[in-house]
């Protein structure tokens, strides 16, 4: 949103600024043409008077002497001879001749050396004083037209100023002006504007960049917010400031923290209570087991009864406590040794398989396998797959416990030689079933979100004995990794033993 708007005002900007900057720089350079021609129109005026009174060359001499443009060589004077079998001009300006005669054929008698131009002129009666530049039509057209004329000659233009003299002919001064003179000052102008332009623009950008971050900040606070409070961090809060409407957003989204606050409290008190409540029934089961006296059936109740009231009270300090649990990496103390677990399991497991006659192996535990994880979530996590092994096969069903480790990831393989499971998917979705035959409840859940807490997965399959392999992959660098990469083939198989097309670990 910030770069857009700093594009936007940009856009803007130099809109603006070419609007206004192209034709004033057009206008900057009119004005220099003018005001070039109009200094050479003061100049020529100043040579009025003097043909007006005489037309004596050594006279307009020195009168053009007297101007600017006469000193640098760039004005000239076209005095027109008298008209034939007309009175001559005598010193003081005589009689006149006919304005419209000869005005184009002035400067026919003009010779190159100056005793051939005062011999021309002797013969002719014309006066040409400085450089021609200008084409004799041009001076044809401006004699005869009587006003001032522009024409482009090679370097520059000549302004031709028609002026009536004594005689009543029509003499024109010419003025050069260079492409300088007419260009004069036009670059820097053009220079400045475009300076000033740039500036507007940078101004322009540097402000909606300001603007931008000033509606942009509230923007990510809001969600880097939102993600905290997503991770479980229930303290993030937005700083209500920014825009109106991010103010409202910022309000909004700490209302709602506040919400879920207060009701994450509930539930936990909730849970707590309900938990709390079973400490009475579980008081009576221990002391009914202590009655019991010797022997591996009466051991095997009073540690069901000390581990049912060890989760128990595990709940209820889970349940009391403001922050969520948060694990550490693997080596800070957060892990276990799976193998170690899964023996003290097995062992637990194994009184009620001999009771049941259930084959059992068990491989893969001989040497320590430290996995990312709490003792207690994973020895829940084992006790609700072997618990639905001994809940959802038939008496003397034999299963299995194989642990992998890999370089990245421990696989923990429980398969059994049991029916098998008719939607594996659904039996991964939390509290699915009704308890009947294929129902988890919340057993594979808690399974699947141990595997998960370390980058893991669960996946559902066929076994080698026949039923069901739940395959438990547990990451060691906390990142997911695909079981494709690992070769497992995966397979889903329905009830009757036909498999789908998945593909199961091998």
């Amino acid at each position: 949103m910030r770069w857009a708007l700093v594009k936007v005002c940009l856009a803007v900007t130099a809109m603006v600024v070419v609007a206004f900057a192209i034709p004033l720089g057009l206008v900057v350079k009119e004005m220099a043409r003018d005001r070039a021609f109009s200094n050479a129109e003061r100049q020529a005026a100043t040579i009025g008077p003097a043909l007006a009174i005489t037309t004596d060359r050594e006279e307009l001499q020195r009168a053009v002497a007297s101007t600017s443009a006469g000193s640098d060589g760039r004005m000239a004077v076209h005095v027109p001879a008298p008209n034939a079998g007309g009175p001559a001009r005598d010193a003081e300006g005589g009689t006149g001749a006919d304005p419209g005669s000869g005005g184009g054929e002035a400067s026919e008698g003009r010779a190159p050396g100056a005793s051939a131009e005062a011999a021309g002129e002797a013969a002719s009666g014309a006066v040409e004083i400085g450089e021609q530049r200008a084409g004799e039509q041009d001076l044809a057209i401006a004699t005869r037209l009587g006003r001032a004329s522009i024409s482009r000659v090679p370097g520059g233009f000549v302004l031709l100023q028609p002026t009536a003299i004594g005689s009543g002919a029509v003499a024109v001064v010419e003025v050069f002006v260079p492409d300088d003179e007419v260009t004069n000052g036009v670059t820097t102008a053009w220079a400045v504007l475009a300076g000033v332009g740039i500036a507007l623009i940078v101004g322009s950008v540097a402000i909606a960049d300001r603007l931008g971050t000033r509606m942009v900040r509230p923007a990510k606070q809001l969600a880097g917010a939102a993600q905290d409070l997503g991770e479980g961090k229930l303290g993030a809060r937005v700083p209500e400031e920014g825009p109106a409407e991010l103010r409202s957003a910022a309000v909004a989204f700490n209302s709602m923290a506040d919400q879920v606050v207060q009701l994450l409290a509930n539930e936990r008190e909730l849970a707590a209570d309900l938990s709390h409540r079973l400490r009475t029934p579980l008081t009576v089961l221990r002391l009914n087991a202590a009655s019991l006296g010797d022997g591996p059936a009466a051991e095997q109740t009073r540690e069901a009864v000390a581990q049912l009231e060890g989760e128990v009270d595990q709940i209820i300090r889970t349940a009391r406590e403001q922050k969520p649990q948060t694990r550490g990496p693997l080596g800070e103390g957060s892990g276990c040794d799976a193998a170690e677990v899964i023996r003290d399991r097995m062992g637990f497991w194994s009184a009620l398989a001999e009771d049941e006659g259930r084959k059992v192996r068990l491989a893969g535990v001989d040497r320590p396998v430290r996995v990312p994880v709490a003792r207690p979530e994973l020895c829940a996590a084992l006790d609700a797959l072997l618990g639905n092994v001994f809940r959802h096969t038939p008496e003397g069903t034999p299963f299995a416990v194989d642990v992998h480790n890999g370089e990245d990831a421990v696989i923990v393989l429980v398969s059994d030689a049991g029916p098998g499971i008719e939607d594996p998917d659904a039996a991964l979705r939390r509290g699915h079933g009704d308890g009947g035959r294929g129902s988890t409840g919340l057993g594979l859940d808690i399974v699947r979100r141990v595997a998960e807490s370390t980058g893991g997965d669960v996946r559902i399959g066929a076994s080698v004995l026949g039923g069901t392999e739940v395959r438990i992959w547990l990451g060691l660098d906390g990142h997911r990794t695909s079981p494709a990469k690992k070769g497992h083939r995966v397979v889903r198989r329905r009830r009757g033993g036909r498999p789908s097309g998945r593909r199961v670990a091998n």
